[in-house]
């Protein structure tokens, strides 16, 4: 299922955050450390320290929204950021939402063997 579909644009959040922040922490972590507005459209994606949740943070013209996903048993395959954000197409946020690598395209192994 595919829950975001003709997102402007896409910024991963490159540094851990702490999961206690809810709409307004993240809102003003998006302003005032990543020097990017809130209101654009934008998605932002947050990863904790475990890499197991994501928080995506949007606004859609009428106030914001958040979404959370947790894994249960593995760990998505957060890429190694050269920049404080890195963006990614709609496409590489179904593939890191599916629990792909979106640099390395392997899949989470599920199963016990190595899936490529």
């Amino acid at each position: 299922m595919k829950m975001f579909v003709d997102v402007p644009s896409v910024y991963l959040c490159a540094d851990a955050v702490d999961f206690r922040k809810s709409i307004n922490g993240l809102a003003a972590l998006v302003e005032a450390e990543l020097e990017l507005s809130v209101l654009n459209g934008a998605l932002f994606v947050f990863c904790n320290k475990g890499h197991d949740k994501l928080k995506l943070l949007y606004w859609d013209n009428t106030g914001f929204a958040l979404w959370y996903k947790r894994l249960d048993k593995h760990k998505f395959k957060w890429p190694k950021l050269i920049s404080p954000t890195m963006t990614l197409t709609e496409q590489q946020l179904h593939g890191l939402l599916g629990g792909y690598d979106v640099i390395g395209h392997s899949k989470i192994d599920v199963t016990g063997k190595q899936l490529r």
